[in-house]
């Protein structure tokens, strides 16, 4: 049975732009601290830190047995890499995933750092894929279908030379971390559910510079590209409004 897609009254919305204006902040916040020789471990203490200092609790930690606060992962590493010992070294990209829970309401945001001064190629697949997120947001209005977003993004990927990775894709939410119903980064324009005022979904575009095909390492969490070609991952939680699509996950 397909679950029900839940629509946001403004009560909740004040909810869930909180938990958003949180995990903008504590990405901003990691973003200062993105430098060669830290590890992803003291990454994630800071976050889960900054999270509960401000009356908030970590989306990931414990979900489905996820053991951290954030997502860190790392060049080829597409999503859910698990922060550890690994120091950060000059030229790396971090993608971080954030997720916060405020009065029983999510947020969720991600953003790719560089680590110093970034390669060509990773700084163009970092620029391609933020302008790729900028899209799908631009396409998420009343009436418009969630194939208008998947399309935005997959024709603006795939034109830039890159694929978009295909086995992980946006989402409801609100309540529930991940809610009906599922926001591909690819599709057709005109195709899936009908957009309206009140849906509350993250737009997390994950681009790849060879090849979309991922594998999963032996931890049961680490996506990588099965080419090892270097990854990018931005994502925001958004609420379809009749003035156009609201942004929740950015600092106020």
């Amino acid at each position: 049975m397909t679950r029900a897609i839940q629509l946001k009254t403004p009560r909740q919305l004040r909810f869930m732009r909180q938990a958003g204006t949180i995990v903008a902040e504590v990405l901003a916040l990691l973003g200062e601290h993105i430098v060669p020789g830290a590890t992803t471990a003291a990454l994630d203490a800071l976050a889960e830190a900054e999270i509960k200092k401000r009356g908030a609790m970590p989306s990931f930690k414990g979900y489905h047995g996820y053991p951290c606060t954030i997502c860190a992962s790392v060049n080829e590493q597409i999503v859910h890499g698990i922060p550890g010992e690994y120091r950060l070294q000059e030229g790396d990209i971090l993608s971080i995933d954030v997720g916060a829970i405020y009065k029983g309401w999510h947020g969720d945001a991600a953003v790719t750092y560089a680590v110093g001064r970034p390669s060509a190629e990773a700084e163009r697949v970092m620029d391609v894929t933020q302008e790729a997120l900028r899209r799908g947001i631009a396409a998420a209005v009343p009436d418009n279908h969630l194939g208008d977003i998947g399309f935005a993004i997959q024709s603006w990927v795939e034109a830039q030379g890159f694929a978009v990775v295909r086995d992980f894709v946006g989402h409801g939410i609100g309540k529930v971390m991940h809610e009906a119903p599922q926001v591909p980064n690819f599709g057709e324009a005109g195709a899936g559910v009908k957009m309206r005022p009140g849906m509350t979904i993250a737009i997390e575009p994950m681009v790849s510079v060879g090849d979309w095909r991922v594998k999963v390492l032996d931890d049961g969490w680490t996506a990588v590209t099965a080419d090892g070609s270097l990854s990018a991952h931005y994502e925001h939680s958004i609420a379809i409004t009749n003035n156009g699509p609201e942004i929740l996950t950015k600092v106020a």
